[in-house]
């Protein structure tokens, strides 16, 4: 068996630091040095007699006491993750799950992969009908009396109003996600659960697309897409959620951003199907926006199928369904006992703080505006606001909802356009499985800062190819080469980044709401790109309106290196510590001590100490030090 490396496991100590130099804040110690913040877990103070003590109560409480001698070495085990080998309460068998733990870290049972993977199939169904509309564009116009070129509208003088008409069509889910689904998936959530929430949505997604296949008029496209947004916005809002609490923190990224790689695989299922159906003469847009149900079967007959988030059991106080959600989950019966009880440490601290602060969990109005009013709420709002408005500003969506009505602006033929926005949906595709891989290792934030400036100079490049002449055959192909390429640093950053962000920045408490918040702000954006693009094409032209979308992309560079702090492999709960620290001075250590050191090392080419980092990260089987 292969065992995990010193540093794998090690404890880190500050060596600078003495006791006298640490405080308390909810459990976790925040040192006093200006530049470094350690985060530890709220068992790491208890004295053992003590902690047994507590966890003899806690099983005794929620009838649990057939397993007490597991929960006491998960305590222990959760007390102390990086020195379990020294914990003599642990046999040797315990300490090889734990330590397999570390070493095989894809090592999950079924039930996770069958929670993730039913939950993702819901993703297809946002990727599917963006790209059913793309290819429905070119056609349904014409038959409704609403197309916005040729000289039909030219001569009745209504192609500005037809493309605010379409441009309305296009955006009517993410109209009704953010007014309508986003303000009911928290009440949603909180009296039926995540997988009840999920399957709602999956009934929408289902009814939705055949209604607009069989609709007789373009309102009643508009209305069917107004009730797909409905069904679109409660898994938007849930699935990243419920993906999130039931993943180990180590591959918590990975396991979360399968939504992103499914929204890309219907993507590329979508334009697939809009090639199938292109030679079915008048029917073509109807098969096209109808075949987005498909992905709605297996998720209506699958998802009562997987254990219900043990952390929404746990706020609900259903203790017991909590564990045998965990048992079900993850891969010997200690982690379960273990993470059960870190994680009702961790909510009894969270909610000492909330009662402590003169704060409650309320209705659905205090959550909200505890999220502006609460520091921790409302540095989490802002981070997650960030990440999402940027995956509208950034010009995805001009691609997703257009792709196909730019390519024949750019001169190419019907099945030409739809053959290359299939190699749009590819790439986006292909591009997301690296970063299965890198989300969790390099982190979120990295990922960001390295693809926003390869998505503004791809962007621009792509808009000043409509300069070259039509005739001239690189004109279409250097509009698509460069269009790929920035789907590819896309896929590979802000295409996963912000719904596993999201899903992760809020506490409990405020877990539903706030990823509402978010995915209303995301949607909100979607909406204005969808509505606004048509009439910026018409009205000055593909160079400048993707010159305009490459600035935005450094405008998002620029608020993330500021104002995101990074997230990765830290549990749900200890994420408190992270966005205790406030705005003003993580902006100012980027400013003052990160940027002058990416400067020095490589503009200058001096020779430093590792970069600086904000943190000490005490994370099981992946320990970060401060200034290492």
């Amino acid at each position: 068996m292969a065992k995990a490396s010193a540093k794998e496991v090690e404890n880190v100590i500050e060596v600078s630091e003495t006791p006298d130099q640490t405080e308390q804040l909810h459990g976790k110690r925040l040192s006093k040095f200006p530049n470094v913040q350690t985060i530890q877990n709220p068992l790491v103070d208890i004295p053992k007699d003590r902690l047994l003590r507590n966890v003899e109560d806690f099983v005794a409480k929620y009838d649990l006491s057939d397993d007490v001698e597991l929960f006491k070495k998960g305590a222990l085990a959760a007390q102390s993750p990086q020195s379990f080998d020294s914990i003599p309460e642990l046999t040797d068998h315990d300490r090889g799950v734990l330590n397999d733990e570390i070493v095989h870290r894809w090592k999950h049972p079924k039930a996770l992969y069958l929670t993730i993977g039913l939950n993702s199939i819901g993703a297809a169904i946002q990727g599917w009908d963006q790209t059913g509309s793309n290819g429905a564009n070119l056609s349904y116009p014409e038959v409704f009396g609403i197309a916005d070129t040729g000289e039909r509208c030219m001569a009745a003088g209504t192609c500005s109003r037809n493309s605010w008409i379409i441009g309305a069509i296009n955006s009517a889910p993410y109209i009704a996600i953010t007014v309508i689904a986003c303000f009911f998936a928290d009440p949603i959530n909180n009296l039926i659960g995540r997988r009840g929430t999920i399957f709602i949505g999956a009934i929408f997604s289902l009814l939705a697309p055949l209604g607009q296949a069989v609709s007789q008029t373009w309102p009643q496209i508009l209305i069917n897409r107004i009730l797909l947004g409905i069904g679109m916005g409660l898994k938007e809002v849930t699935v990243p959620v419920f993906s999130a609490e039931n993943s180990p923190a180590a591959i918590r990224g990975a396991l979360v951003m399968s939504w992103h790689f499914f929204v890309a695989l219907g993507i590329l299922l979508g334009f697939s199907a809009n090639l199938v159906f292109l030679n079915v003469g008048d029917l073509t847009w109807r098969f096209q926006l109808g075949s987005a149900f498909v992905p709605a079967i297996p998720l209506l007959i699958g998802i009562f199928s997987t254990p219900e988030s043990p952390r929404w059991l746990l706020k609900k106080g259903r203790v017991p369904d909590a564990y045998k959600s965990l048992v079900r989950l993850r891969t010997d019966r200690l982690f379960a006992a273990r993470d059960l009880y870190l994680i009702h440490a961790q909510l009894e601290l969270e909610e000492d703080a909330i009662k402590a602060g003169g704060f409650s969990h309320g209705n659905l109005l205090t959550r909200f505006l505890e999220l502006f009013t609460v520091p921790r709420n409302r540095r989490a709002t802002q981070a997650s606001g960030i990440v999402m408005a940027a995956q509208q500003f950034c010009g995805i969506n001009i691609m997703a909802f257009y792709s196909s009505t730019i390519f024949v602006q750019a001169g190419a033929s019907t099945k030409v356009a739809l053959l290359a926005s299939w190699g749009f949906g590819a790439a986006l595709f292909v591009f997301a499985i690296p970063a299965l891989f890198t989300i969790d290792l390099w982190g979120r934030r990295a990922l960001l800062l390295g693809t926003f400036p390869n998505l503004a100079w791809t962007l621009l490049a792509a808009g000043l190819s409509f300069y070259i002449p039509e005739e001239n055959r690189g004109h279409l192909g250097l509009v698509a080469f460069f269009t790929y390429l920035f789907v590819a640093f896309y896929a590979s950053g802000e295409g996963p980044v912000p719904f596993v962000y999201s899903s992760e920045a809020f506490p409990l408490s405020h877990r539903e709401v706030g990823m509402s918040w978010a995915v209303a702000t995301n949607n909100f954006w979607a909406v204005i790109v969808a509505l606004t693009f048509p009439p910026l094409l018409m009205g000055i032209g593909p160079q400048a309106t993707f010159g305009l979308f490459a600035g935005l992309n450094v405008v998002c560079f620029v608020a993330i290196f500021l104002f995101l702090p990074e997230t990765k492999q830290l549990s749900l709960e200890q994420l408190d510590v992270v966005f205790n620290v406030s705005t003003r001075k993580h902006a100012s250590y980027q400013l003052k001590e990160v940027l002058p050191w990416w400067v020095r090392r490589y503009v200058l080419r001096q020779t430093l100490k590792p970069k600086p980092h904000l943190y000490d990260f005490e994370i099981d089987g992946n320990v970060e030090v401060g200034l290492k």
